[in-house]
């Protein structure tokens, strides 16, 4: 498995998406992440402050919506499917595998990116008694969002695996995620409630631009979905010819 592993990272970044995914991920938080913070004067609690830090992350995760379709579909938009399933035919081993790297990427990346954002609303939003980085609160918040972006990456593997088409999977994950919960949650009350069962973006402990649910309820929610769609993703990758 450990080979499997080292290969599965070396193709992550023989192609292009992985560090344009990369760095447009990098940005998009990043940059949107201080912005939010510079322009909240003040917050009552500290861990709200590192929430608004974190309206970043509701865009970035589109960003890793395309890197796990990309780290599928890539191989079958290449051709090069064939030849790594002759040289590993337990195809479900190579699928946990390449979710395994892509996921332990973008955990490392988020946590990171995490921090910065909590940084930033400790030094330019003014909270009574400060923000720090070891407030239980905080540090809920921040792991909170890590697990949001992991769940939401392993979501967007399994739907490339299922459909195989980058574009394809890319425009049903986006789909999936934003503009379905989004479009539901706009409509009659009664309508609205089933936006509740969709796998919404989150920031901290809130859905973005989407019905809002607790954080134990999304959390399951997108759990669901993304263990789902990617036992669907094995299956199908077990049955079909290529």
């Amino acid at each position: 498995m450990r080979g499997l592993l080292r290969s599965e990272w070396t193709k992550l970044w023989s192609v292009r998406f992985g560090a344009w995914c990369t760095a447009v991920y990098v940005l998009v938080v990043a940059a949107l992440g201080w912005l939010a913070a510079a322009g909240t004067q003040t917050s009552p609690e500290p861990d709200l402050a590192v929430e608004t830090a974190l309206t970043g992350f509701g865009f970035g995760q589109l960003v890793l919506v395309v890197l796990g379709v990309l780290a599928i579909t890539s191989e079958f938009g290449t051709r090069n499917a064939l030849v790594t399933f002759t040289a590993v035919p337990r195809r479900t081993r190579l699928l946990v595998a390449k979710t395994a790297v892509v996921a332990a990427w973008v955990a490392l990346l988020s946590a990171v990116l995490a921090v910065l954002c909590a940084v930033a609303a400790a030094r330019l939003t003014a909270v009574p008694g400060g923000v720090s980085l070891g407030d239980p609160a905080v540090l809920r918040v921040l792991g909170l969002q890590v697990g949001a972006a992991i769940l939401i990456t392993v979501l967007a593997v399994a739907v490339g695996t299922v459909v195989r088409s980058s574009a394809g999977a890319v425009g049903l994950g986006t789909a999936l995620v934003f503009f379905a919960p989004l479009l539901v949650a706009l409509a009659p009350d009664w309508a609205a409630r089933s936006a509740k069962a969709m796998p919404a973006l989150r920031v901290g402990r809130d859905t973005f631009l989407a019905e809002s649910t607790s954080w134990q309820v999304g959390t399951a929610v997108t759990a669901a979905w993304a263990v789902g769609l990617w036992l669907l993703g094995v299956a199908l990758l077990e049955r079909r010819d290529i």
